[in-house]
């Protein structure tokens, strides 16, 4: 649908330069980018629509007034040689000028597409070199539901960008030292015992959760706690031997386990980046900039960065006791990141809790001299709470990443079960995973990521509704036809495509849908907004299950359709299975 509205676009604009040309109206200029397109409420109202609201004041015309005239000269101008590479009428309703596109024609254009393996792709940002930072873990703890959702976001915006035409990089910095790192340090050294992972019989970085926790214990026992953990870090800083031998055992921990949720989310990474070897490139921004009077240094000998001028206060850079910040390496990551790639855009996606944050870096970054720092953009989403509330990591209140995923595969599992589908489906534990990752991922981006949302598991995994397992119950259901089709059931084999059979309104319905698919990919590209793409698969699996109700495939009275009907089936199926590609969710033949 893209290329039809871009086309029609200049058309129209054309129309109502020839229209401001017979009204004798002097400077009249309008690009095709000026005019909106909209999708008409109802099917009988066409298939694109152009509002003239904008236009009216420049043409000195009512708006229904502007569409009935330039409908005329659409129709004046059929037949004068001028020939149309997207076939339709233009006809006017009300204030709007509206497209009905010519049903076979696009039906045979939508299949032929769709055959490639460029179907739903885009080049909105094509030559555009666009990186991705996301997860970013710390390394004193399991990752959690709200990195479920951080994950989500992250790799899903970096396949649609990708199918988008950008050059992407997907890079993960994480967050292996600091004094959240000493405390899960601190508290080992007093009730750890040198016991491994093992011993306990605990996932790595389940292991190093579970002191960061007890921390809290140890402030209650030990009133100096906090100030033990800071002289820790100052000693990690010093390079002490003992200290870094333990951080080094720790994080290694912590990081072997965290990969091993990486994959199975099937997330990953192009680049990993480690806090550590990053925050002292931060600290010499800092002081090259101290030295440039950009920023200043207090009595106490901390180093501040005024911001008061653009409405964002002071803001320290480097502790009087010479250790970092997350700002400070954070400083030093981007510089050093834009050295080695340029890009044209950085994302971070972080929790809507940092935009503070993320101001304050892009405005340091921007006086430091960097240029490209307007090239930065903080992807802010909500926070992801349970029924009982909100979760906290230091109370242990969080619901664990590998738990959360092998309660959604149970349920899966007994859903199946359930259903006495555990025989068709094949390696019921490796589908039940699947459903398991549709569920939570669907889940977790069909809300616009700005927005704090509510997760139930139970509701997630539901096989009808807005679900990630409806659409991967839907995308089953077309393979399912198409394998029927190739065992010799209906009588397709003996009919032949006929785009013209898909003109009635009943088919042309999920065609209208499924041509949507490119647009979809553009928009939610440049929105960087995960849930458009994850609404329109529903979209998609809906008006397939209310079509293949209604008209059916592979019997009928007459072979050419069922032929033609089989080719729409196809196309269906690729839909579903790339754009469910784009939000993480697994496509599943059987299920």
């Amino acid at each position: 649908m893209e290329h039809y509205r871009q086309h029609w676009k200049e058309m129209i604009a054309g129309l109502l330069e020839r229209l401001a040309t017979n009204r004798q109206i002097e400077g009249f200029t309008l690009s095709a980018e000026e005019l909106v397109a909209e999708k008409p409420p109802k099917p009988e109202l066409g298939d694109i629509g152009f509002p003239m609201f904008n236009v009216a004041k420049k043409l000195r015309m009512a708006p229904p007034q502007i569409a009935a005239a330039a409908a005329q000269l659409f129709v004046e101008s059929q037949g004068t040689g001028n020939s149309l590479a997207c076939p339709g009428e233009l006809r006017a309703v009300g204030p709007y000028l509206n497209v009905f596109l010519d049903r076979a024609t696009a039906a045979e254009q939508l299949v032929r597409e769709a055959a490639s393996d460029s179907w739903g792709a885009s080049q909105v940002l094509a030559g555009k070199k666009v990186m991705i930072e996301f997860s970013c873990p710390n390394t004193n703890k399991p990752l959690h539901l709200g990195h479920l959702r951080n994950n989500a976001l992250g790799e899903s915006l970096s396949r649609i960008m990708k199918a988008a035409g950008a050059e992407l990089k997907k890079v993960n910095l994480i967050n292996d030292r600091g004094i959240h790192i000493c405390k899960s340090m601190l508290a080992y050294q007093v009730y750890g015992g040198g016991r491994t992972p093992e011993e306990e019989g605990l996932k790595s970085d389940h292991f190093v959760g579970k002191y960061y926790v007890m921390f809290n214990r140890l402030k209650e026992e030990d009133p100096e706690a906090e100030d033990k953990a800071q002289a820790l870090l100052q000693r990690w800083e010093a390079g002490d031997p003992e200290v870094i031998a333990l951080w080094k055992r720790m994080n290694g921990w912590a990081v072997d386990g965290i990969m091993q949720t990486y994959r199975r989310q099937q997330i990953s990474f192009d680049e990993f980046h480690y806090e550590h070897e990053t925050y002292k490139l931060g600290k010499q921004e800092v002081l090259d900039g101290l030295a440039r009077g950009i920023f200043y240094r207090d009595e106490e000998g901390t180093i501040w960065v005024n911001l008061e001028d653009v409405g964002l206060d002071r803001k320290v850079l480097l502790r009087k006791d010479g250790t970092s910040i997350y700002i400070t390496q954070d400083i030093g990551t981007a510089i050093m990141r834009h050295e080695r790639w340029p890009f044209d855009r950085l994302i971070y996606v972080v929790a809507s809790e940092q935009q503070y944050h993320f101001k304050v870096l892009f405005e340091v970054l921007r006086r430091l001299g960097h240029i490209w720092a307007s090239d930065l953009h903080h992807l802010s989403y909500g926070l992801v709470n349970l029924p009982s509330g909100r979760m906290k990591t230091r109370e242990g209140t969080v619901v664990d990443a590998d738990d959360l995923i092998d309660e959604l595969a149970r349920l899966a599992t007994q859903e199946i079960e359930a259903k006495g589908r555990a025989d068709m489906v094949g390696e019921i534990s490796s589908v039940a995973e699947k459903i398991a990752l549709g569920a939570l991922h669907y889940y977790l981006l069909q809300t616009s990521p700005i927005k704090d949302m509510l997760y139930n598991p139970e509701q997630s995994l539901s096989f009808t509704g807005d679900t990630g397992p409806y659409i991967q119950y839907m995308g089953a259901r077309s393979c399912s036809i198409l394998r029927k089709h190739e065992e010799g059931e209906g009588n397709a084999r003996h009919g032949r495509f006929r785009p013209e059979l898909l003109a009635r309104d009943g088919d042309w319905q999920l065609v209208r849908t499924l041509l949507e698919f490119p647009a979809v990919t553009s928009l939610a590209a440049q929105s960087m907004d995960p849930s458009i793409m994850a609404n329109y698969a529903h979209e998609v699996a809906a008006a397939f299950s209310t079509w293949y109700r209604d008209n059916p495939v592979l019997v009928n009275e007459d072979p050419d359709l069922s032929a033609t009907r089989l080719e729409l089936v196809k196309v269906v199926r690729a839909t579903l299975e790339k754009a469910a590609w784009m939000v993480c969710v697994p496509f599943l033949e059987v299920m």
